[in-house]
């Protein structure tokens, strides 16, 4: 496990790097002048030239994007040109609320969509399952945006049971959480499904059936391992769908995350805040990657056995 661990944390660093310094390129292409932000329209010429050479803007592309990195592997992420105050500080604030939406809202699909996607394996062809893929199907075509007004306007401006806005306690998350939750139910459950489906019709669940054993432990213990393969592999991919969402629900319900500070510095144009809400987001999904591709090798042991280490 050592070395398989350690051969996906190699890929994690050119995956960082390759994100990064193509943000970083496509910032620098951007008509935007950072010491015009900085110092204002009424600037003069000459000072207007002194920010540039302070901010280093004169220098060569990788010379900027190597000093960057450099800033950051000591801690600093520079300073916003809007705010003005340092960046991680502003990342520091606004990270629990992204993380507390992003696995949030895949807890909530990993609780409701696996047991859904078995149900509907075990009553293939049955009237729950025609009408649960159905159902599935329809919130599927619901987009986040559109789902939040409706919640919004049923919870908060009818019924009045549930804040409209804020990440302050947990009547305050539901809503969210199901925005960024509901598109994730039907992928997985669907997939789940599939993949149950394609279990039990393999020889030793007809032979675990045929030793007597009940249904219930034959699904269990022996089908849903299996079958959770392909939906663990599908969790990373939940998470970078979830990040990316959170800035859409974020922007909505007006919470203040890594989203809605991206957003907003891309309107004004703010590059070290864009690189810092960037990186972030790059690091929190290739970390969720990588737990991912531990557990699957905790699932499938051939895995560990293939980038195991020798034994004597």
């Amino acid at each position: 496990m050592t070395s398989y661990t350690l051969k996906r944390l190699t890929h994690i660093i050119p995956v960082l790097i390759a994100t990064t310094l193509l943000v970083f390129a496509l910032l620098s292409l951007s008509p935007s002048d950072p010491a015009q932000l900085i110092l204002g329209l009424g600037a003069k010429p000459e000072e207007l030239a002194m920010m540039r050479e302070q901010l280093g803007l004169n220098d060569p592309l990788l010379v900027r994007y190597a000093r960057y990195m450099g800033g950051v592997l000591t801690g600093d992420f520079g300073t916003s040109y809007s705010t003005k105050r340092p960046v991680l500080e502003m990342i520091g604030v606004r990270l629990p609320n992204t993380l507390v939406l992003a696995f949030g809202s895949l807890t909530l699909i990993l609780v409701v969509a696996i047991p859904l996607g078995v149900a509907l394996a075990v009553r293939q062809n049955s009237l729950f399952d025609n009408v649960m893929r159905v159902l599935t199907l329809l919130t599927a075509a619901m987009p986040s945006f559109w789902l939040g007004l409706m919640l919004i306007l049923l919870f908060s401006v009818k019924l009045g049971w549930l804040p409209s806005s804020g990440l302050d306690n947990a009547r305050a998350a539901i809503m969210p959480l199901i925005c960024l939750a509901v598109a994730g139910w039907t992928v997985t459950s669907r997939l789940t499904r599939a993949s149950m489906l394609d279990v039990v019709r393999q020889d030793y669940i007809r032979t675990a059936r045929a030793k007597g054993l009940p249904q219930g432990v034959v699904m269990r213990k022996h089908a849903l391992r299996n079958a959770l393969l392909p939906v663990v592999t599908s969790v990373g991919l939940l998470v970078g769908q979830s990040v990316g969402g959170a800035v859409v629900i974020e922007i909505l319900f007006g919470i203040n995350g890594i989203g809605k500070m991206m957003v907003d510095a891309v309107r004004q144009q703010d590059v070290p805040t864009i690189m810092g809400g960037v990186l972030i987001a790059a690091v929190v999904i290739a970390v969720a990657n990588l737990l991912t591709d531990l557990s699957y090798a905790v699932i499938d042991p051939r895995l560990e056995s293939m980038y195991g280490e020798p034994t004597a």
